[in-house]
């Protein structure tokens, strides 16, 4: 296997070599974002960097593991922003006010035990210097509920667990009621509900799901199953079908669709201006993320996540268990923003 330097990740982002071993050694002088930079870039080429300061004797390093659940192919996607990234900033923010060091690493997906290959590789190579867990992604329960009995764990979404865990998110409800609130007060009370289907269960997605059917039925609008799309595990379609149901549920009324994320959003627009359909003269369409708007694009109606501060708030929640580990779990759900964009219109 080649071996990977640092020179390689400096030349791939146009970075001077001393810039990037600063970032490695938690150096005060290099802003978070860049350090986000490096560390995602040194993540998916498989670089992991050893520390060679001197320690003193009184003094332990403290190592967390950013484990994210997600492909490496699919993160380095340039067609639309990736809301971990910003988190990825919040985390390098705490970890350099407090001389963390950083083990970053990508999951595959499909791994469903941490008995699998892919983490036993992992937790034998890097896991024993880890002191806690930062948790990017849904993981797959079983995996969730071994490692929090192994490890200090944070999620950076909330998640299934038999045990509880400490968690700092989003505010799905608040997000999900301040989109069907703005549609309400526009004179729409058609509203559907979309998500896509993905190779493992979002549980952000079900949230804010859950979030639509909360808030529609507070409104006192009528809305039935069909019109929610790729929510339930026994009605998920692939991409293109969910387009047409999209489609469909526009010529039989439907005047504002909900998106669980704005990259569903966006695709859904594209889906639908094949068909005939023109967004918002046809129909409104909101999102959920509020990350940057792909060229030559409506401005989304969004509502705008603060990722940044999630990302610095998980790590400083997980570093203060390092000390009181079996403390009772919380979870802490930070607020959103409406963005109100041009894909609604008023009726």
């Amino acid at each position: 296997m080649k071996q990977i330097k640092q020179q390689e990740i400096a030349e791939r982002l146009n970075l001077s070599r001393a810039t990037v071993s600063r970032c490695f050694t938690n150096h005060k002088g290099i802003n978070p974002e860049t350090r986000a930079r490096v560390f995602e870039e040194a993540s998916q080429l498989g670089y992991h960097h050893l520390s060679s300061r001197v320690v003193k004797s009184d003094e332990k390093t403290t190592t967390l593991g950013v484990l994210i659940c997600n492909d490496v192919d699919d993160s380095e996607t340039t067609e639309y922003e990736s809301p971990w990234r910003n988190l990825l900033k919040g985390i390098s923010e705490y970890s350099q006010i407090k001389g963390i060091d950083l083990s970053i690493h990508f999951i595959d997906p499909t791994a469903k035990s941490i008995d699998s290959k892919s983490y036993r590789d992992l937790l034998n190579h890097h896991g024993k210097d880890w002191d806690g867990i930062l948790l990017l992604y849904p993981f797959p329960k079983d995996v969730l509920d071994a490692l929090s009995l192994k490890f200090p764990c944070v999620s950076l979404v909330e998640q299934r667990s038999k045990n509880h865990h400490n968690c700092v998110d989003v505010d799905h409800y608040q997000g999900i009621a301040l989109l069907v609130n703005h549609l309400f007060e526009l004179g729409h009370s058609r509203i559907s509900f979309y998500s896509k289907k993905y190779k493992l269960s979002q549980s952000w997605s079900l949230k804010r799901a859950g979030a639509y059917f909360a808030k529609m039925t507070q409104l006192g609008l009528d809305f039935d199953q069909d019109q929610m799309i790729n929510v339930h595990p026994d009605r998920m379609v692939q991409l293109e079908e969910s387009f047409d149901l999209a489609a469909e549920q526009v010529k039989n009324g439907i005047t504002a669709i909900v998106c669980a994320a704005d990259h569903q959003a966006y695709d859904l627009i594209n889906g639908l201006r094949e068909r005939g359909i023109k967004v918002p003269e046809d129909v409104s369409v909101t999102g959920f993320d509020g990350i940057e708007a792909p060229d030559d694009t409506l401005k989304l109606c969004t509502v705008k996540i603060p990722n940044q501060q999630i990302g610095y708030f998980a790590t400083e929640r997980v570093f203060e268990l390092l000390n009181k580990r079996y403390s009772p779990a919380s979870h802490t759900l930070l607020g959103c923003t409406l963005l109100e964009g041009n894909s609604v219109r008023k009726l």
